[in-house]
């Protein structure tokens, strides 16, 4: 079912109250690290603006447990935010009370405030009704564009829709839309890449997707439980011994499938305990000591022309340590790739994935890199998410 969205109701001088993700960090000279959530938020409130809405953004950062941290405060992102906007983005001292409330009923059509972090309130992430009511009385509409916290059942991501008529912002409905695309709507040939370090989190995306799926290729960490279970010694390479047998179900599955190819690394790049001995190896001739850290040349390669073909193609988790140079060098090369398949949908999980895909310079080249990770994983294996539940469905 789609989800109404901000082009289905009336704005003219509303109060809009709107749900954005805005958890970024800042280094100690206070720059932000990554502003791609902001930005994409942009298209949102400029679309508000434009229907003469009075626009209170709220956000979460970080996990304060209820309670204030000042190096969490929504201030410096408000400052961010009027900076990418070229206006002035009010920040609140508090989420709630007589003086947000003040400020709010003060405001004229297109005038922008961001509330304090929500999660300063213990009511926040328990889903308290109380909490989700004071916020719900600073709006007439609620507009929900946090996609990254959709799968979670806070008071200012599903409670307000209790009290307010909620509909998607722009990103939250570009998200439904790709994510949507590839798992129900799918072009074939469709590819899939796993990566990342638990075999666990990835088997519900393959359950609900495997039998889609033309190509499925794994890297990371959870490869080397595949590689395990075929008898191969991956060394002291991580392993999840009680996925073993679901790794080989899954290889089982696929043997038995023509039209079905999985592809396993066959050459790895291996590091000593001490990190300081890197060198690429077949998987056959990892040495006592040595831990798989990244996919070696011949494997991308192989990925490669097995995703030539595909018209759709989803990656979700990183191929190698990619937080560590030269163990980054596989999820960037990956990254390349999709961007080269030109003739494909190409989605990218958000989280590492997304923050590979930043490495590597190549977002702008890619369909669709998701705002939200845990999101995006959860919409991969089919489930439904209560942040996106609660928003009014189109008749």
């Amino acid at each position: 079912m789609q989800k109404q969205t901000i082009a289905d109701v009336n704005l003219v001088d509303k109060r809009v109250l709107l749900r954005v993700d805005y958890n970024v960090q800042f280094d100690d000279s206070g720059a932000i690290l990554d502003d791609h959530r902001l930005k994409e938020s942009i298209p949102t409130i400029r679309a508000l603006k434009e229907q003469g809405a009075r626009i209170v953004i709220c956000s979460h950062r970080g996990r304060p447990n209820g309670v204030v941290v000042e190096e969490l405060r929504n201030a410096p992102v408000a400052s961010h935010l009027s900076a990418l906007l070229g206006e002035e983005v009010l920040s609140l001292d508090d989420a709630i009370g007589p003086p947000v409330s003040a400020v709010v009923d003060s405001m004229k059509p297109g005038d922008i405030v961001l509330l304090e972090n929500v999660r300063f309130y213990p009511g926040e992430e328990t889903n308290d009704p109380g909490f989700a009511r004071a916020l719900s009385e600073l709006a007439d509409v609620f507009v929900s564009d946090a996609f990254g916290t959709a799968h979670r059942a806070h008071a200012s991501v599903v409670g307000v829709g209790f009290y307010l008529p909620a509909v998607s912002g722009l990103l939250m409905q570009k998200e439904l839309d790709y994510l949507n695309q590839v798992t129900e709507s799918i072009e074939r040939p469709f590819g899939i890449i796993l990566g990342g370090g638990k075999v666990s989190e990835k088997l519900r995306i393959l359950g609900h997707l495997a039998d889609k799926a033309d190509v499925i290729c794994v890297g990371g960490g959870i490869a080397n439980t595949f590689l395990q279970g075929q008898g191969i010694d991956v060394g002291d390479s991580l392993v999840e011994e009680s996925r073993i047998d679901d790794a080989l179900s899954l290889m089982r599955i696929a043997s038995g499938r023509k039209d079905l190819k999985l592809v396993l690394p066959t050459d790895v790049v291996i590091s000593d305990s001490s990190g300081g001995v890197v060198s690429t190896v077949s998987v056959n001739r990892i040495p006592p000591g040595f831990r798989i850290l990244d996919l070696g040349r011949q494997t991308l390669e192989d990925i490669r022309e097995a995703l030539r073909p595909m018209r759709t193609i989803v990656w979700n988790g990183p191929v190698g340590l990619f937080e560590r140079s030269p163990f980054d060098t596989g999820s960037i090369e990956l990254a390349k790739i999709l961007a080269d398949s030109v003739a494909a949908t190409t989605v990218v999980g958000g989280g590492e994935t997304a923050a590979a895909v930043a490495k590597a310079g190549v977002a702008d080249r890619l369909s669709h890199v998701s705002t939200g990770g845990g999101a995006s994983l959860k919409m991969l294996e089919g489930t439904l998410l209560p942040g996106v539940e609660v928003l009014l469905d189109k008749e």
